[in-house]
């Protein structure tokens, strides 16, 4: 295997891939998709489960024409700390 530079890790050349997404409830009932390791795929869904197969597609192909073109599939980067989620009360 080739050596590569530390910043460059890469997963295995034929998968399976694990990537980290999430699920933003719209206004609208849709669902936006976020994969953090991957700020340019851009895609939603009607529905969760219409969502949920835009992911695994935008991602599939986002990874497909990584490999087309010869770059390295980056293998996903923990965060730092996982997101706190809380709620805030004040009273008027």
């Amino acid at each position: 295997m080739k050596s590569r530079g530390k910043n460059q890790a890469t997963t295995a050349a034929h998968g399976p891939y694990h990537y980290t997404v999430y699920f933003e409830p719209q206004t609208d009932g849709s669902f936006a998709v976020v994969f953090p390791a991957f700020p340019e795929i851009v895609t939603f869904g009607r529905t969760l489960d219409d969502a949920r197969a835009m992911a695994r597609d935008a991602l599939r192909c986002h990874l497909e024409g990584l490999r087309k073109d010869g770059e390295a599939i980056p293998a996903e980067t923990p965060p730092e700390g996982q997101p706190i989620r809380e709620e805030v009360v004040v009273a008027l």
